[in-house]
């Protein structure tokens, strides 16, 4: 949330700013052995970005109605659709980064900015040709899948646009694990409905979010050190596949785990979660047999959980 110096809440932007940009310059990420995935195209490079900023100098904005100072939303529009075309890298935090220095640039009487995005995942099409099957190069279908997102603060210091907080992600994961699971042990009492389960279908909602050690290493993918959202899912798969989970919250431990011992240029892994395990209607008489389930009633559990670098070394024999 922006802020004045004197503590008071004045911030104006735009939301849902979406952006289609094509043939971006490719990415190329690190391999790791727990994911297949080794960068994009960026054929299609599209945002749904919001954007706003704060200065003191607004204020009367707000308090006079004087809006010699306002830059229009619709202005922050055009500018963010136009930059986005002279972006040259490759990835969604660095194009934030972009189009943030720039419009500080420009305006320099802005004191802070927020800017966040949501990529729009657009996947290649399979089509036939000569040689078999293979992936086109022109045609493309929109994902409603998990995303890949990003945020950032930026403050102006000695007249220049300083990163102070950002934040990668991978949202609206949605995963169920048929069997493996289970949640057993916690506290019965005179308030206390809930059966046991030694096995049970888990269907888990998870957002994932990390921070680097180096800001820059999630700008710039030339340095060799961005961690793509897809590597991210990947291993968020494997541990749920492998795990016989007791809990979600032991669940994320143990991807939050992985996720910090394949990339050290991390500083720390956050969660959200919650609960949206069907409701069984017709029990399966045994493992792997025939179930029925509907959707649960609300409400729903959730959690929330961060680990750093610290946690890895207390307990990095469990990664």
């Amino acid at each position: 949330m922006l802020k004045l110096r004197s503590g008071r809440t004045l911030y104006y932007g735009k939301g849902d700013v979406l952006s289609y940009r094509t043939y971006a310059a490719p990415l190329t990420v690190r391999p790791i052995e727990a994911s297949p995935y080794k960068g994009d195209s960026n054929i299609i490079f599209a945002h749904n970005i919001t954007f706003s900023v704060s200065s003191e100098v607004l204020l009367s904005s707000f308090t006079e109605g004087d809006n010699t100072q306002v830059v229009a939303t619709d202005s922050m529009k055009n500018f963010i659709l136009r930059q986005t075309a002279q972006y040259g890298g490759s990835t969604t935090e660095g194009l934030l980064a972009f189009i943030s220095e720039r419009f500080m640039e420009r305006y320099p009487h802005i004191d802070a900015i927020e800017i966040q995005a949501d990529r729009l995942p657009f996947s290649a099409v399979t089509v036939a040709d000569d040689s078999g099957w293979s992936d086109s190069q022109l045609v493309f279908r929109r994902s409603h899948n998990e995303h890949a997102s990003a945020s950032q603060k930026w403050k102006r210091e000695g007249g220049a646009g300083i990163l102070a907080e950002h934040e990668s992600a991978l949202s609206q994961i949605q995963l169920i694990k048929v069997s493996g699971s289970s949640f057993y042990g916690f506290v019965r009492d005179e308030y206390t409905t809930l059966p046991e389960s030694f096995d049970r279908p888990l269907f888990i909602f998870l957002d994932i979010f990390w921070t680097y050690i180096d800001a820059g290493d999630a700008c710039d993918s030339t340095h060799g050190n961005y961690v793509p959202s897809e590597q991210i899912h990947d291993l968020a798969h494997t541990q749920f596949h492998a795990e016989q989970s007791p809990s979600i919250q032991h669940l994320i431990y143990r991807i939050g785990m992985s996720i910090l011992a394949h990339f050290p240029q991390l500083a720390e892994v956050r969660f959200e979660s919650n609960n949206r395990t069907w409701e069984t209607i017709v029990e399966p008489e045994q493992s792997a047999g025939a179930g029925v389930y509907t959707e649960p009633r609300p409400p729903y559990g959730f959690q929330g959980f961060t680990l750093s670098r610290a946690d890895l070394e207390d307990g990095g024999d469990e990664a």
